[in-house]
């Protein structure tokens, strides 16, 4: 009977394996799906993005430029909403940053922030664009500030969602996180509905969460050495105090929050607006961590206004 049940746990475990593991796909493959053309493939700086560029035949002058980054886990498909509504009157520029989305994995595996940061750098410069409103949700949000922190001269505006960069429970400045075990296995076993689980997190209201969308997330997230790139950004996420670069960014800034966010805290807003010199928030009772994607319609109206000031 022993030799019986440990044959049928053997044969679970066989099951559970394979319904869990999620090898990469293959790069054409998820191009064919995902990559709207080939021309938004694009060499910056020595490296491959993948960037939509709308907009930029304004009637009679150059139109001003906005570039989102999005936040970790997502791409810039995350913005085509309000790209679409915005496109008519302002450059919209969105790519994903390397390592996600569509952008191969940088080959030198450095993903710090200050590796981000040149690389937005020399985006602009290979884009021509020498000044922009730059918007940033979550972890774009903590790349967007440092950016404007360094280069102010380069940023007109700057709108921040649910932005990172404060530390949190568990978190120290100037420290690297660590990343357990459990986590990295996201490498070889990736399920949909584990990914669904934790997708519908950062919405207020799961049932807004699409299946497209999560199909989205799950497919390029399997990207060829994607999963490998997230669990090495998270390892090298040293995060530096606010309050010695903060007070730095005198361009009007917006924030944006759901009350509902169950990943960075609406109560963060309260940080940034203590150290910002120029800044208003816009809180949203109803949505979560992504506001933007969650209910475009809903929030696209407080950037709308504020780009308009």
């Amino acid at each position: 009977m022993l030799t019986l049940a440990f044959m049928g746990f053997g044969a679970g475990l066989l099951a559970l394996t394979a319904w869990a593991w999620t090898p990469d796909r293959p790069r054409r493959q998820l191009e064919a799906r995902w990559l709207a053309s080939p021309e938004d493939m694009v060499t910056v700086a020595g490296e491959r993005l993948h960037l939509r560029d709308s907009g930029r035949d304004g009637p009679g002058r150059d139109r001003p430029a906005i570039i989102m980054l999005h936040g970790f886990g997502a791409s810039l498909h995350t913005w085509e909403p309000w790209a679409a509504a915005l496109a008519d009157r302002y450059r919209v520029i969105r790519y994903d940053l390397s390592g996600f989305g569509l952008s191969p994995p940088r080959a030198s595996g450095d993903y710090s922030l200050a590796a981000d940061v040149a690389q937005l750098a020399a985006l602009m410069d290979t884009l021509g664009v020498a000044r922009a409103t730059l918007v940033g949700s979550s972890m774009g949000g903590k790349v967007a500030w440092h950016f404007a922190a360094r280069f102010p001269h380069r940023v007109e505006k700057l709108v921040l969602i649910a932005p990172d960069g404060f530390a949190r429970a568990g978190q120290r400045y100037g420290e690297a996180p660590r990343v357990g075990p459990a986590l990295a296995l996201m490498t070889v076993f990736l399920p949909k509905p584990l990914l669904r689980a934790n997708l519908a997190s950062a919405y207020a209201d799961p049932a807004r969460l699409t299946d497209l969308v999560v199909t989205r997330y799950h497919d390029l997230m399997l990207a060829p050495g994607a999963r490998a790139a997230m669990i090495d950004r998270l390892r090298q996420a040293v995060l530096e105090d606010p309050a010695t670069l903060l007070p730095r960014l005198t361009m009007p800034v917006l924030l944006i929050w759901g009350d509902r966010d169950r990943l960075i805290p609406v109560s963060h807003a309260e940080d940034y607006l203590r150290l910002l010199p120029d800044a208003r928030l816009v809180r949203f009772p109803a949505l979560g961590h992504l506001p933007h994607e969650e209910a475009p319609e809903q929030s696209l109206p407080a950037l709308e206004s504020f780009l308009g000031r």
